[in-house]
């Protein structure tokens, strides 16, 4: 059973950046078949970014140019550097498969704030 654990969320200013961290322990897991969704306060959970089955990247409207998903297939870790943060980006942060296959990690606190 893959076991999912985010990291790297935190506090920053409006323009700002974070680089979160995705690491996944349990059975055989593809870091290619993985992306990254956020919930925001009162909302629901969304898809922020992921990898088209030709291997490319993919992103949510709302993030494209700031946001860049990479992926390290030798130790299994995902990653999501976020750049120029605006306060709309303020969430917790999960990876998962697509469709979300795994349990949910507990997630990163991401908080774009003055």
């Amino acid at each position: 059973q893959v076991q999912l654990a985010e990291s790297g969320g935190g506090l920053v200013q409006p323009g700002g950046s974070l680089r979160l961290s995705c690491a996944a322990s349990g059975s055989i897991f593809r870091v290619k078949s993985m992306g990254w969704y956020r919930q925001a306060p009162g909302k629901e959970r969304e898809w922020v970014a992921s990898f088209s089955s030709s291997g490319t990247t993919i992103y949510r409207d709302s993030v494209k140019g700031r946001f860049a998903m990479l992926a390290d297939n030798t130790k299994n870790i995902l990653y999501l550097q976020m750049n120029s943060l605006k306060p709309e980006d303020t969430a917790v942060y999960y990876c998962n498969s697509l469709p979300a296959s795994y349990s949910w990690g507990q997630g990163t606190q991401v908080t774009v704030s003055l």
